[in-house]
């Protein structure tokens, strides 16, 4: 059946006003400072199948459209009426839910006795049990350190509450109060979507508002293969890295092939490394998953901004993701901080995508989100309180013709911060710097600058921990000249005779007095510094950016006396005559691809896919060690797979080692 396109465009705009009025309801209805100031929550509609088939373009988290819900509904044998399910278990919803605090919610909406449609949403819980408070520590090793795991459950049943299911999971967070009026407003949205469908089936009747459903998939399907059209077909090849620094010795790459065929793409992941003993693991199953397709979506909306938003502009695109992999590992690993992954995942499809489209994408923004969190010890009750105090964000990458933006990362820029007022009335802290960075990344148009954070703890057994560090030692690359970004840091009593680096923080044990400062990292350049508007250095050295020395060192402006000195800037930009890069990666990197050249880590690759995939990632830092230790050339493929089996047959392994 082909719907009127006039009521294709009326029911697309009612659907999403009823989504949207959902995430308001969250918003107004939330306990959280998380949620109710930082907005990590998201609504839709979904298909009876599993597929979203409207998306909120203005509220919540702005990653989720990528997320299928086949597999969570096919868990339960049977929906009626009222029944409202509950679930934050990954494995048993093979990667709709990809960590434990995603609380997720989902409601069958009936029309005509039949199934017509679901309705979800989910909030970003401070809190579900587990190894921390706030539930994720960047070390943890399995699921079951996390917190509660609930697999796809009734939390209502035909309208009625399953009081035994809700005690159970509130006697399991440190947060019960507050877990249980954030999940009153989960309810409460998903109540209104119901009425509000049935409000559209009374309207527009049964038959009509059925047959919208799948037209409205297939037209999101036709815009995005428009857009991808425009892609010159190829293969496009790119790598970059999480960190390791809090678990290994080394780095933990992330490499992706982006294939472009006419409107087709796929994304192979192919020499990824191995999951981890670490909570930075990506659920995927093999999936398109939300997390692997961030930078596409993106991508796609900066293209067509009209365009419908709903999972048929994801049916052109298709993965292939290795099991074992840090993307796609096996059940029960630790998942909590897997936005840090994400985000390098999102930089490493664009970086590859750049390739193709150089002029239509940014350099890397700061890639990271770290979720600065507070504990304490209420001393009436004897129980931690638990609040995020921040989302640290970082400086957009510079766009090809416009800066990077200051203190928003473009991957994470729905999530917002939370203001200082709120900050000090949750938590025993006082803020005393909130502002943007004095460094940015030169280019012709400069990168986004990073934020400050520093505040003072005013009670004792306090806990900080802040998942989601990322680029404290790999900088977010400069496109066409640009510089590279600036790296992140964590200072301990700033200032002072103690003042003292804390690198990444997993759990910080501070107490009254003891001040943290939080600089978070600053996006790449785009085009040469040198070919940079004067102007706007002059611009940047008044508003604090840099100083007027260095205004002449990196963009080769003179400036003299608060004006610039135009003759003196020419003769100095004529002078220097050096080829732009493609990408600047910083010094950091090329230092540890010199160690270990791309090469040697393809090999390595390669070679682990024969061992189980609890075993790789061990595998790997033997292999990285004995390397490290003899040298390797990268310049002989043949003989350098010899070496890497030689090392993986040395190393000694318990039965049941062989995949």
């Amino acid at each position: 059946m082909t719907t009127d396109k006039v009521l294709l465009e009326v029911l697309n705009n009612r659907f999403t006003g009823i989504v949207e009025e959902m995430g308001y309801i969250i918003h107004r209805a939330s306990f959280t400072v998380f949620v109710k100031e930082t907005w990590d929550f998201d609504s839709a509609l979904v298909t009876t199948d599993g597929e979203i088939f409207c998306y909120p373009r203005n509220i919540g988290v702005t990653n989720m459209l990528g997320m299928h819900m086949g597999d969570a509904i096919r868990c339960i044998a049977d929906y009626e009426p009222g029944d409202v399910i509950v679930t934050n278990d990954p494995h048993r919803t093979r990667g709709m839910c990809t960590h434990l605090p995603d609380i997720m919610m989902f409601k069958p909406l009936f029309a005509g006795g039949q199934l017509l449609a679901f309705a979800w949403c989910f909030i970003h819980s401070s809190d579900v049990g587990g190894l921390v408070p706030g539930s994720i520590s960047p070390t943890a090793f399995d699921k079951f350190q996390e917190g509660i795991s609930i697999p796809p459950t009734k939390l209502v049943k035909a309208g009625k509450l399953n009081q035994e299911l809700l005690d159970l999971i509130l006697a399991n967070c440190r947060i019960p109060d507050q877990n249980w009026g954030d999940m009153k407003a989960l309810l409460a949205a998903l109540s209104t979507c119901e009425r509000r469908m049935d409000d559209v089936v009374a309207r527009y009747g049964e038959d009509a508002t059925r047959a919208v459903i799948p037209e409205l998939l297939h037209y999101g399907e036709r815009r995005a293969r428009a857009v991808f059209e425009a892609i010159p077909d190829g293969g496009y090849e790119f790598w970059d890295y999480v960190e390791g620094d809090l678990f290994s010795r080394y780095h933990v790459r992330i490499k992706v092939r982006v294939d472009v065929s006419g409107s087709d793409i796929h994304l192979d992941f192919t020499g990824t490394d191995p999951q981890i003993r670490a909570a930075l693991n990506m659920p995927t199953y093999d999936k398109p998953n939300q997390w692997l397709v961030l930078g596409i979506v993106n991508y796609l909306r900066t293209t067509d901004r009209s365009l419908p938003l709903n999972r048929g502009i994801l049916r052109p695109v298709s993965v292939s993701v290795p099991k074992g992999s840090l993307l796609n590992p096996l059940p029960f690993v630790a998942t909590g901080a897997r936005h840090a992954v994400g985000y390098r995942v999102s930089d490493s499809v664009l970086g590859a995508l750049s390739q193709a489209v150089p002029r239509q994408i940014p350099a890397a923004g700061a890639g990271q989100v770290a979720i600065v969190l507070l504990s304490h010890l209420d001393p009436e009750t004897g129980q931690y309180r638990v609040n995020v105090l921040q989302p640290m964000q970082g400086g957009c990458g510079a766009r090809p013709t416009k800066d990077g933006i200051d203190g928003v990362n473009f991957s994470a820029g729905s999530l917002r911060n939370v203001p200082t007022e709120s900050i000090e009335l949750e938590a025993p802290v006082v803020v005393q710097r909130y502002m943007l960075t004095d460094e940015t990344a030169a280019g012709q148009y400069r990168g986004g600058a990073g934020v400050v954070f520093e505040f003072q703890v005013n009670a004792p057994n306090t806990i900080i921990t802040a998942r989601g560090m990322e680029r404290m030692h790999i900088r977010p690359w400069g496109r066409k000249g640009g510089e590279p970004g600036t790296l992140g840091a964590t200072v301990l009593s700033p200032g002072t005779t103690e003042e003292r680096s804390a690198g990444k923080i997993d759990v910080l044990k501070v107490g009254p007095g003891e001040t943290i400062r939080i600089v978070s990292p600053g996006g790449g350049g785009y085009g040469d510094p040198f070919q940079r508007d004067p102007e706007l250095v002059r611009r940047d050295v008044a508003n604090g950016l840099f100083a007027a020395a260095e205004a002449a060192v990196r963009y080769g402006v003179v400036i003299d006396a608060a004006r610039v000195d135009l003759d003196a800037t020419r003769r100095r930009r004529s002078a220097r005559a050096a080829p732009a890069p493609e990408f600047s990666f910083g010094r950091e990197r090329e230092d540890y691809e010199r160690r270990l050249p791309p090469g040697v880590q393809d090999a390595v690759a390669a070679e682990l896919t024969a061992y189980s995939g609890s075993y790789r990632n061990f595998l790997k830092e033997q292999v990285y060690d004995a390397i490290m230790a003899n040298g390797a050339s990268p310049l002989d493929p043949v003989a350098l797979r010899e070496r890497v089996r030689e090392i993986l047959k040395s190393v000694r392994l318990g039965e049941g080692g062989a995949a």
